[in-house]
């Protein structure tokens, strides 16, 4: 959504780097990039005005001019105020004393109304309410059989007495199911509500009149992040003629500039309170003013890929896999529940974006495919569970039979399992000490290494037939992996690899997907695959 504002600012940002002092001339040049770049993203004019204004007068503040590092300084002031624009801070749902709590959603057609009543209820749902949907939307074809259908997917309970498509009196059902939800000890009742494709009286009226028969605790503007410009004067239409106490925010995922996120708070006054990011029910979430800000400049969302994690794993199955991978006994059947567990945490691409820094290889993200992954787990799902456990008896005839059951080519299922054992590799190198930069821990220096690796000042056998099997291994140790022996500290460093070049060669770790979740160091699938 704000790859473009991200790209803008980023492209300002870098101008400023490497200087000790900031001039006037300086500071206006950047307010005047920033400025183009609000205005290419579809931000409202008046917000640019006032933002713009606020960056140039704290940038010529003292707060700037004794900084050692001005243009962090700047960075930090654009960050605050891009945070103050969106509302400031996360707000939350306000719930009625005495339950049922009534939420109203109101909005345009086609802004997502219904699908978001599935969503929140959901989320509801998983903070431990008991929400009631409310089919209260009578006009629009099929509106109440698709709540119906969303309601179930979500598991939550649907009130819709009327059949719709023009049929009933929306009022009366919101009335209805404000007394069957006490009645049945629901504790929020969602109310879905009819839109319009554009603002008439009529939906106001009827909007209002909803309004005025449940009395509603939380009033939420659904708005369409990718309508620009006029989202602005559709919710200061809504904001008159009905009300709102919150904004949601839905197509967060679409490719539109995303100026509409920037606006909608500062004009309206109104906090947005959630976020639709997808189409999936789980693609729902509180907003947080300071995460958005942070990934439009570039610098990440660790917190919410921390707490996505936090959901997707459990506990004891983090604890159980890093006691594997401590123990050289990370299989292939232990890499697929892993692949599927980090699936559960949405598509890759976004998942590497919430990294700090990734704002700068966005090209390399957009080439990320999910399907990557699934491949992965097709072909280890057409292995059996003894080449899941001992990759090793994969000879070439079962590699074709693998590579046939999951649809690739033998040269991919090589890829994988080349990929997984130097993952397996690096594990067993961690664990026993050796540490990830070489030269670093128990063994040889660097040095010493370079000059074996050439033949020069190792030490010579006095019997003929030992000084020749020690030439022989040192021939073909060239293209064989470390060994694994004791007094090493359970790696033989002689010839270790690089692990941070082997982790960006084959797409395992920090280079590509590391630090999805737990044990990620170990996704060999995260990557773009090579050879492709």
């Amino acid at each position: 959504m704000f790859d473009t504002l991200s790209s803008r600012l980023d492209k300002v940002f870098t101008s400023l780097r490497g200087r000790g002092r900031l001039t006037d001339a300086d500071i206006d040049a950047t307010a005047r990039e920033i400025r183009v770049a609000l205005l290419e993203a579809d931000v409202a004019l008046p917000v640019v005005r006032s933002f713009v204004a606020a960056i140039r007068e704290r940038a010529r503040g003292a707060e700037v001019s004794t900084s050692l590092n001005p243009a962090q300084q700047v960075i930090k002031i654009v960050n605050e105020e891009l945070v103050a624009v969106l509302g400031g801070g996360t707000t939350t749902l306000r719930f009625a004393k005495t339950p049922p709590t009534v939420i109203l959603l109101a909005g345009l057609q086609g802004t997502g109304k219904t699908t978001l009543a599935g969503k929140l209820g959901r989320w509801l749902k998983t903070q431990g309410h008991t929400p009631l949907l409310v089919a209260a939307d009578l006009q629009r074809p099929n509106a109440v059989n698709q709540l119906q259908v969303v309601g179930a997917r979500a598991g939550v309970e649907v009130f819709a007495p009327e059949p719709g498509n023009g049929v009933g009196d929306p009022v009366r059902v919101a009335r209805d199911a404000l007394a069957h939800a006490r009645r049945q000890v629901f504790d929020v009742v969602l109310v879905d509500t009819a839109g319009r494709l554009g603002v008439d009286e009529e939906m106001m009226r009827q909007a209002a009149d909803i309004r005025d028969a449940v009395s509603p605790d939380e009033i939420l503007f659904v708005l369409d992040a990718m309508i620009g410009q006029d989202a602005v004067s559709t919710a200061q239409a809504f904001a008159d003629g009905v009300g709102f106490s919150g904004v949601v925010l839905t197509k967060l995922d679409g490719d539109a500039r995303g100026g509409a996120a920037l606006s909608v708070a500062r004009v309206t006054g109104a906090p947005i309170m959630f976020a639709s990011t997808g189409e999936a029910l789980e693609d729902f979430d509180v907003f947080h003013p300071e995460r958005m800000a942070s990934r439009i400049l570039g610098m990440g969302d660790v917190l919410t890929l921390i707490e996505q994690a936090e959901k997707a794993f459990e506990v004891e199955q983090a604890e159980a896999m890093a006691a594997k991978m401590a123990a050289s006994e990370f299989t292939l059947e232990d890499f697929l529940e892993q692949m599927l567990t980090v699936r559960k945490m949405g598509p890759i691409g976004n998942l590497l974006g919430m990294l700090p820094g990734m704002g700068q290889i966005k090209d390399q993200l957009a080439q990320v495919d999910d399907r990557d992954l699934d491949r992965v787990v097709a072909i280890i799902r057409s292995m059996t569970p003894a080449e899941r456990q001992d990759p090793k008896i994969l000879q070439a005839s079962r590699k074709a039979r693998v590579a046939r059951g999951s649809g690739v080519t033998v040269t991919e299922v090589n890829q994988l399992l080349d990929r997984f054992g130097e993952a397996r590799k690096m594990m067993r190198q961690m664990a026993g000490g050796a540490g990830l930069i070489p030269g670093m821990g128990r063994g040889k220096s660097a040095q010493a290494r370079k000059a074996a690796k050439k033949g020069k000042g190792a030490r010579r056998s006095g019997n003929p037939a030992a000084r020749a099997a020690q030439a022989q291994e040192r021939r073909s140790g060239q293209d064989r992996p470390p060994a694994l022996g004791p007094g090493t500290g359970g790696a033989d460093l002689e010839g270790m690899p690089d692990l941070a070049a082997l982790m960006q060669q084959h797409g395992i770790g920090g280079g590509n997907a590391g630090g999805s979740g737990p044990g990620a160091g170990g996704n060999p699938g995260h990557g773009p695959r090579k050879g492709r």
